[in-house]
């Protein structure tokens, strides 16, 4: 009895692996529409100050569409690409539909075509 008990315990983690629990909540930022996924972001970029945290914008406005990394001589910049508007109705993102925000050495020094460009 001891074996089978043994037995079930070690293999119940393999067979429950492929359950999945879904909370039902319809607020979840990937389940968002474009719609408001565009309206979301550009809400957060229109509240941007220079010299905020590259780790501050990402825990307010998440994932990031597109993320480039660029050493430079003077020193590393991260650009994050979030969708903020729609230019084909194809169902793909594209970096055209996105507003660049540009971190130097963690700190954000710009966004929009603009400051992409100056990198």
């Amino acid at each position: 009895m001891k074996h089978l008990a043994l037995l079930l315990a070690l293999t119940a983690p393999v067979a429950l692996s492929g359950c999945v629990i879904v909370s039902g909540d319809n607020d979840s930022k990937y389940s968002q529409d474009w719609e408001d996924r565009e309206y979301n972001n550009r809400k957060h970029i229109s509240q941007l100050e220079l010299d905020m945290t590259y780790e501050s914008i990402v825990r307010k406005m998440g994932v990031a569409d597109f993320n480039e990394l660029h050493q430079k001589s003077d020193g590393t910049y991260r650009v994050l690409f979030y969708r903020t508007q729609r230019t084909m109705e194809d169902g793909l993102t594209t970096k055209d539909e996105c507003t660049p925000l540009v971190f130097k050495n963690g700190s954000l020094i710009g966004w929009g075509d603009s400051a992409y460009a100056y990198i």
